[in-house]
């Protein structure tokens, strides 16, 4: 809920179906680009990474974000620095859980767009840099 005491989007169950689409999505695609998934939805108590992948000997979190429409501007805008760091936190704990650590590492972003109905997506691989 809002602050207005009003059902927030983000909590909904359409915005979850959304993603859950979305990232659906977004697998399909970077499966057909040569990424392999590792896994999905990985969660821990500092918070969620959408995919894990491997792409070109490279480990890969990736975000998924979509838009339905250009109201609140391009989905890839949807990352902001703190976002970023919530990303690098969850990726290192991730990466410590494993013995990961020495393993190179990057962070990529799906965006996907339905501003004219069919879905347009885009991969921007080293999106942004660890803030761990």
């Amino acid at each position: 809920m809002d602050q207005d005491g009003k059902q927030s989007r983000r909590g909904s169950k359409t915005h979850l179906v959304q993603g859950h689409e979305g990232e659906q999505l977004a697998v399909r695609h970077l499966k057909r680009l040569g990424y392999r998934i590792v896994c999905r939805n990985y969660r821990c108590p500092l918070g969620e990474i959408d995919i894990i992948a491997r792409h070109r000997g490279v480990l890969v979190f990736v975000e998924v974000k979509s838009r339905r429409s250009g109201a609140f501007g391009s989905p890839k805008w949807a990352i902001t620095p703190a976002k970023q760091r919530k990303l690098s936190q969850v990726a290192w704990y991730y990466l410590q859980k494993r013995d990961l650590t020495e393993t190179n590492a990057r962070f990529d972003v799906v965006t996907i767009s339905r501003l004219h109905g069919s879905p347009h997506l885009e991969v921007i691989e080293n999106a942004f840099e660890s803030t761990y």
